[in-house]
């Protein structure tokens, strides 16, 4: 007997959460009879009876989908469809633009990459470590193994 009571209190409490939840949630144009307030005080202090009273004659009932009440349906031909991301055409276009431009400037920061290693080689060649031209520049010859400097 004592589980009896003790499921029929858990009932009611999960009731009472139901009732509460659904009092706070409403948008206030779906409260009837009296205002928001004194419903949660009379979901609140009686907790069963409030409960069943705010589910009969507190909100508005709204008719869903199959409850006969009337409902306009829109064929799917006429209704607005939603595009996912990687079908709409301007996000498709706005990641290509991006992917272009970032493509651009990467080509642009290995070019001045390039030019500068560029630089520094042939200033290399033209300048030994001691500021004079290498052997290879003055005699007109290929460099000898000796003249390659070790890495």
């Amino acid at each position: 007997m004592v589980r009896l009571y003790a499921l029929l209190f858990v009932a009611q409490i999960i009731l009472a959460v139901c009732a509460l939840i659904s009092c706070l949630s409403a948008e206030e144009g779906q409260i009837r009879a009296l205002p928001r307030v004194a419903w949660v005080l009379i979901i609140l202090f009686f907790p069963l009876v409030g409960s069943i009273a705010w589910f009969l004659a507190g909100r508005e009932k709204v008719p869903g989908p199959g409850a006969g009440g009337p409902t306009r349906w829109t064929p799917a031909r006429e209704r607005p469809r939603q595009l996912a991301p990687d079908d709409d055409p301007e996000f498709l276009k706005s990641i290509a633009e991006r992917s272009r431009r970032d493509d651009q400037e990467l080509f642009r920061r290995w070019e001045d990459d390039l030019r500068r290693r560029e630089e520094d080689l042939r200033r290399r060649e033209t300048d030994g470590p001691d500021g004079t031209p290498p052997r290879a520049a003055r005699d007109g010859e290929p460099p000898r193994e000796e003249d390659r400097p070790e890495v």
